[in-house]
């Protein structure tokens, strides 16, 4: 089988580490990494994304000892559109987020207009952070929680109550 997603990973936490455990159990993958040019347009928030080579070099440290764990191969190719990849031949399976599983369902659409098999889509769960949040790379970015999830020091983060510093 051969297993396709896309995405900015931009940083690359437990969330996306789930979407790869997925990806390289049912196959050898191709990951769509977004292009400079499209990650702050499939960004819902307005903040700074890293460059594509940088991005790229962190996505590859990560995956490929999941990849190798699981005996499979994975390239890595430039994501130029939205839909980008899953869209060509030769993919069997789409692995997705909650919040994706629509533009699975479009991917399929252009794949049927294109006398293309449609993917199985494969929907991942969101890991979620200790304060029951999911983890999200804004909410990394911002500081609120770190890459596993954990809400980092100096911050309230979202749904706590902050300490009592009155004496």
């Amino acid at each position: 089988m051969h297993v396709a997603l896309g995405g900015t990973f931009d940083p690359v936490h437990d969330g996306h580490i789930a979407l790869f455990e997925r990806a390289f159990e049912l196959g050898d993958v191709t990951v769509g990494l977004t292009s400079d040019e499209l990650a702050p347009k499939t960004r819902h928030v307005d903040r700074y994304v890293r460059p594509f080579e940088q991005r790229r070099a962190d996505l590859e440290a990560e995956i490929r000892p999941l990849a190798e764990d699981h005996g499979r191969e994975f390239d890595i190719r430039v994501l130029e559109e939205p839909t980008g990849i899953a869209t060509e031949p030769g993919f069997d399976i789409l692995i997705v987020s909650p919040e994706t599983k629509a533009g699975g369902n479009k991917v399929n659409s252009i794949r049927k207009a294109r006398g293309l098999k449609p993917l199985q889509i494969e929907v991942v769960d969101h890991v979620q952070a200790e304060d029951g949040d999911r983890i999200s790379s804004t909410r990394i970015v911002s500081g609120e929680i770190d890459r596993h999830g954990n809400l980092t020091p100096n911050r309230e983060g979202r749904g706590r109550t902050p300490p009592d510093t009155s004496e």
